[in-house]
């Protein structure tokens, strides 16, 4: 186990559903199977994280699968990175465990003492994750103070999520793999077109990590033919839907048929 102390850092036992460290700061095991390592000193509100609409809005366009092509990929290159005897891997930012679901499975065909984490700042979207994946440990926390011990993890995924280098290179072990994904160039276009005038591309340079190697870098782009109301589930999970106008989202809850790119870009960064 790879946990430590949010609040003096140091190692954390389990014993009796309780996460204890030495200093006796103790953090008990939810009976959905999550644990809360977000001290309230941390929080910058109440309930941080996604609003329940987005976070409603995001499990039910991820349970179609549009996305599915983007997982498969991402989940298989951990894998390929991670051959061998059992892992320990970090999806940061996990939501309601999606992606992290897949990276287990690919990893636990390989080893099955592989361990996946999966962390979040909202306690709902931990909260749901945590009872429909087993395979996984859930915890709710910061990606910017991650629990973990130095140097205890093979693997970072980070999809979309914002995470210091400092903590990436202080969690990883030597040789470790940080996996990004975020948007390519026409990423959602046929939505935002809708919403700006003048639709400028994703930049496609690829993050300078301090500490990191960028390994691998590959492309990935393809077209969602969404069904109806799925376009507007997309736009609700996404911050463009603060700049929709009503007819917008009018047409998106009617529209039979809604044609829309998803464009990614996703790296393997190693640390030195």
């Amino acid at each position: 186990m790879s946990y430590q102390c949010p609040l003096c850092h140091q190692s954390l036992s389990f014993a009796d559903r309780t996460y204890r460290c030495s200093n006796n700061h103790s953090f008990d095991l939810a009976k959905e199977g999550y644990v809360n390592l977000m001290p309230v000193q941390h929080k910058r509100s109440k309930d941080p994280g996604d609003n329940k609409e987005m976070m409603q809005a995001r499990r039910r366009f991820l349970e179609k699968d549009y996305y599915q092509p983007m997982k498969l990929a991402v989940a298989q290159l951990c894998a390929d990175y991670l051959k061998g005897s059992s892992h320990q891997l970090l999806d940061i930012g996990c939501g309601e465990g999606y992606y992290t679901d897949e990276v287990a499975k690919q990893l636990k065909l390989q080893s099955e003492e592989a361990e996946v984490f999966g962390l979040d700042i909202s306690k709902v979207a931990i909260r749901y994750a945590a009872k429909r994946y087993p395979n996984c440990l859930f915890t709710v926390a910061s990606s910017h103070r991650l629990p973990f011990s130095d140097q205890s993890l093979d693997a970072i995924l980070r999809i979309y999520a914002p995470c210091k280098a400092e903590e990436l290179a202080r969690t990883l072990k030597t040789g470790g793999i940080v996996v990004t994904v975020t948007p390519a160039g026409r990423h959602l276009y046929q939505l935002r077109e809708h919403i700006y005038q003048d639709v400028r591309l994703h930049s496609e340079s690829a993050e300078e990590l301090a500490g990191f190697t960028l390994e691998h870098e590959q492309k990935l782009n393809y077209v969602m033919e969404l069904a109806q109301g799925d376009g507007f589930n997309l736009l609700q999970m996404t911050p463009f839907a603060w700049k929709a106008s009503d007819e917008l989202r009018e047409m998106l809850k009617t529209a039979n048929n809604f044609a829309c790119e998803a464009d990614f870009m996703i790296r393997v960064y190693r640390k030195a």
